[in-house]
């Protein structure tokens, strides 16, 4: 019997506001991949500007673990490429999961995938759903608050995660370092006890985000409006340039359509924080 899988993986938020390269949160958006033995090598994608040969992401992670000759890759996905919102790290997921379920090989898929991504938080999200702390290699789960929602806002133009992560300096001065790692702490506290008060203060960021404005302007100043628009809280999503704001299911409603009438020029929905991560299925 030929082998045949369906991998559906989550989009994810990465840095969270202080958390950079540490923190991320899997998202209610997904892609889905379908790799079949059919005896022919080929590559489908419902997604404009996608590889459709071996250079495909899906394919290359598959290919880590096994050669894809003979299989067919069918790749559909709501997540919107160099978005901020992990399309890289869901494909690499997806490919590494797919070629280790359908070969049994039982590999390391965080160690892999935060590999082949170049850090670990996105993956670790993608993966394991809900809310990770990366740390020494690890990543440390738990659950989303209950009702807590967000609603991404995305603009048109894209930002390049290299040039977003070349804006970082090596050094930082140690006001900054401080004021990170309090509100690292603080959004920790306020996730913790399902305090949203203290989520929002602790989703300030001096470290990534006042470094990057410039490739994302038009981003900043929504997350410094996020306020007035009746949000928790904002912050740029990974490399930018979407924009998470953070609300509670009560306020969800309001938010998005006070939202889409500033942001007229962005793609708005909303989106749940989702506790689950990447499945397979066989068929």
């Amino acid at each position: 019997m030929r082998r045949h899988r369906v991998i559906r993986v989550p989009a994810s938020s990465a840095n969270l506001g202080p958390g950079y390269d540490v923190l991320a949160a899997a998202l209610g958006i997904h892609l889905e991949l379908e790799v079949q033995e059919t005896g022919e090598f080929a590559v489908e994608s419902s997604v404009d500007g996608v590889p459709l040969d071996r250079t495909n992401l899906c394919v290359r992670a598959f290919e880590a673990l096994h050669p894809a000759d003979g299989i067919a890759f069918r790749i559909s996905s709501e997540i919107p490429p160099a978005a901020g919102l992990g399309s890289s790290a869901a494909a690499i997921v997806a490919g590494l999961m797919a070629a280790d379920h359908m070969f049994e090989l039982d590999a390391p898929l965080l160690e892999l995938a935060s590999g082949l991504e170049g850090h670990p938080d996105n993956v670790a999200a993608a993966l394991c759903g809900g809310f990770v702390i990366c740390a020494d290699g690890v990543a440390e789960r738990f659950d989303p608050v209950p009702g807590l929602e967000g609603v991404l806002a995305t603009p048109p133009d894209p930002v390049p995660t290299a040039e977003a992560r070349a804006a970082i300096p090596e050094e930082v001065p140690l006001a900054d370092a401080l004021h990170t790692s309090a509100h690292v702490a603080l959004l920790l506290l306020g996730l913790g006890r399902g305090d949203l008060d203290l989520v929002g203060r602790g989703l300030s960021d001096r470290l990534h985000q006042p470094r990057r404005e410039h490739l994302y302007p038009r981003s900043v100043e929504l997350v410094r409006r996020s306020g007035e628009l009746g949000a928790v809280g904002a912050t740029i999503s990974g490399a930018g340039p979407s924009v998470l704001f953070w609300s509670h299911w009560e306020q969800t409603g309001m938010l998005l359509e006070r939202v889409r009438d500033v942001a007229a020029d962005c793609r708005v929905r909303r989106v749940t924080f989702t506790p689950e991560g990447a499945d397979v299925r066989a068929l």
